[in-house]
């Protein structure tokens, strides 16, 4: 899969790849970490679970607000906006409500998983203009629609279930992200060298 930078686009409608590339990093090692940990850990108990997904809600959602208020097009600021907020309220609820009940729980983490998944698919969709390769996390973005909804329908599966496939979903998406951030980051030290030319 290529990683070619396509022909820049002008205008404030830009995101800027040297700005943003390290907050999508962290992001996705962030989600890789609460993957691993949430697989490593499925028999944990709902109010660890609940603890573990309220702390990543909240940093992740810190993360979205931070890209929304980068300069970009409405859509994206707006998606990542949306995102921040519901994974603050997400993130809040969760850690204010530790004794959260496996069916709060699951409607939560189902919401959350689904809204993440359709704003990265958006970003995808906007970054199509910068690099190639996006297609990476339009496909993570589907898995964690996917997986919302899974636990959506799903939502008295226990706390082993919600683990294993919030665990998963965050673990591809977290590794999508990484792989968005290295390519923006090598977009980044592209540039310098085309505006030389």
């Amino acid at each position: 899969m290529s990683a070619t930078p396509t022909t820049p686009v002008r205008g404030p409608a830009v995101l800027d790849p040297r700005r943003i590339w390290p907050l999508v990093a962290v992001r996705g090692a962030l989600a890789v970490v609460f993957g691993v940990l949430a697989l490593v850990r499925p028999g944990v108990t709902v109010l660890a679970l609940a603890v573990l997904f309220g702390i990543y809600a909240l940093v992740d959602a810190v993360g979205a607000l931070v890209q929304a208020f980068r300069p970009g097009d409405g859509a994206h600021r707006f998606a990542y906006g949306v995102l921040g907020v519901l994974g603050l309220v997400a993130g809040v609820l969760v850690l204010a409500w530790p004794t959260v009940t496996v069916l709060v729980l699951a409607t939560l983490a189902g919401a959350w998983a689904v809204v993440t998944g359709v704003a990265e698919i958006a970003a995808a969709i906007r970054l199509r203009k910068q690099i190639t390769g996006e297609a990476v996390l339009i496909v993570a973005g589907l898995v964690s629609v996917a997986a919302g909804i899974l636990v959506l329908i799903h939502p008295i599966a226990g706390a082993f279930g919600i683990a294993i496939v919030i665990g998963v979903a965050a673990l591809l998406y977290g590794i999508a992200l990484v792989l968005l951030a290295f390519r923006l980051r090598r977009l980044a030290k592209s540039e310098p060298a085309r505006q030389r030319r």
